[in-house]
Formats: C-alpha cells, structure tokens, sequence
C-alpha cells in the first residue's frame, strides 16, 4: 500500500513539474512574442568631453534607430514614440538606420503615412539620419533618402555638417551602412575642422575602432538589436555581421582618439517577431562640457 502511494505521488509530483515547465515555456514564448516588443526604456547617458564647448552644455541628443517598420512594428507604434520623443524635449534628434524593414513592399499611401508621422518630430538644432541595412535593401535607397527628407532629416551620407550654436561649434559625420553601403571615413571627414568634437552616426557599431583612429570621439549606433533574444549568463543569441563585438550600451574603444560608442538596441523587431532580454529603446544624451 505504501509503495503504490508512493508511485502515485511521484507521479502526481512529475506531471506537476511537467505542466509547471509547459506553462513556463508558454509563458515565455507570450511574453517575447507580445509583451517585450511593446514595451519601451528610456536610456539617459551624460557625455563629458574637454572638446564639448560651453555653449552645447546640457543640450539633449535623442536616439532612436531600427524601427524595421512593417515586420511587427506599426505606424501606430512609431507615433506612440514620436510622442515620447517630443516629450524628452530634444534639442537635437538621430536616426540611426533600418526604418523599413522591406522598403520593397512599401506603398505610396504607407510612406505618405510614416513621413506625416515623422514630420511632427522637432529639434530646435536639427534631425539627422544614416542609412542602415535595410534602407539599402529591397530598393529601399531612394525610398528612404525621399522620406528622410520630407521629414525633415538631413540624410548624411559620409558626410558632415557643423552644427553651430551661440557662435561655437562640433561636427557631426554620418557614414554609409557597412553592410550594403560603401562607408568612407576619409570622405566624411573632408570638410571637418581640427580640433573640435566629433559626433558620428554609424549604424554598424563594429566600424567603433576604424572611427577612433579616424579622431571622433563619440560614436552613436543601431543595428544589433541588442541580440533581440538573449539568454541569462549567455546573452545574445545571435548578433548580425557589424554588430559582433559590439552589442548594447556603452563602451570605450581607443585608437587616435578614447572613442565613446553608444550600440542602441532600437525600437523594432526583424525576422523574428521576439523580443527576450533586449527591451526596445530610446536613448538620451546630454553633452556636458567642462568648461
């Protein structure tokens, strides 16, 4: 009698764990599937340079990158964020790449809709963009270069721009995408003068050692994805080429200049709809200058 209880209640204790496993896998499955992808952090990073001058002390840098719009990500959700954006009061505002995730699929009424929706994006000192993966692919150069700037962008293109300001100035340099586009660190710093602080937009965070021998010193990027699935004491699963070694968050990167690179985990989601462990993200800077 007591062995067959015994058996029983191993039984009973079995299916029990068995059960307590499958709701814990469908657990996890909902919450990467429909609840991570939905949610939102704020990241604020204070960014002190000797370089920074006075007149750019506590001005605001507002990040947002890889919506991959039209995969999972909706309209809906790109002006619930444009929203957010407004409200962080930005003086300056950076796209960092992948804003449609199939440019090819895109009609015109659909991009009618996401540059009306971007239009309402305002930054006293200017909004700027760099092309990803994805803005190169699937016919999508065109595409998001004409959105870009009915929006109100300026698409740099290994290119600079000194952004001025109570008459002193730094520079900011966006380069083309690494994977699909044809990055020139040579051509975006053509126009730059010596001795000021340099900003640049690069989608692909692994070009960070190519930029600090190249003299920037502050580095802005997308395209990882943060891993979009990470796992406990593992971390990412899989990060795209370009996205490696650098993978979220902040890091120090030494060349000619001590570059600070900033990887953004973005805002949307790519091939598959999950996110685990890499919550979506909109990152403020806020330049602090020494002096």
């Amino acid at each position: 009698m007591k062995e067959k209880l015994s058996r029983r209640s191993f039984l009973k204790q079995s299916l029990t764990f068995l059960l307590s496993l499958l709701g814990l896998a469908g657990g996890g499955y909902s919450y990467a599937r429909f609840i991570e992808p939905k949610r939102l952090q704020i990241n604020e990073v204070a960014v002190t340079h000797e370089l920074i001058p006075r007149a750019f002390h506590n001005k605001r840098i507002v990040q947002f990158s890889d919506t991959h719009l039209g995969f999972q990500y909706t309209v809906k959700q790109l002006n619930e964020h444009v929203e957010k954006i407004h409200s962080l009061r930005p003086d300056f505002i950076f796209f960092t790449g992948d804003l449609l995730d199939r440019p090819d699929t895109y009609s015109p009424a659909e991009t009618k809709t996401v540059t009306s929706i971007l239009q309402k994006l305002q930054a006293p000192l200017g909004k700027f963009a760099v092309y990803g993966n994805h803005d190169h692919g699937g016919y999508g150069t065109d595409l998001y270069k004409f959105i870009m700037q009915e929006s109100g962008f300026q698409l740099l293109k290994n290119k600079s721009v000194e952004l001025s300001h109570l008459n002193e100035s730094i520079y900011l340099l966006g380069i083309d995408d690494a994977s699909l586009g044809q990055p020139s660190f040579s051509q975006a710093k053509k126009k730059v003068k010596e001795g000021r602080y340099l900003i640049l937009l690069s989608h692909a965070p692994d070009l960070a050692k190519e930029a600090a021998n190249a003299g920037i010193h502050l580095q802005l990027s997308g395209h990882s994805h943060g891993g979009q699935i990470q796992l406990p004491w593992y971390g990412a699963l899989y990060t795209p080429p370009y996205a490696e070694i650098y993978k979220e968050g902040q890091y120090i990167v030494d060349g000619e200049t001590r570059l600070t690179l900033y990887v953004n985990r973005g805002l949307g989601t790519t091939r598959m709809p999950f996110r685990f462990l890499s919550i979506p993200e909109i990152t403020v800077f806020t330049l602090k200058s020494p002096s």
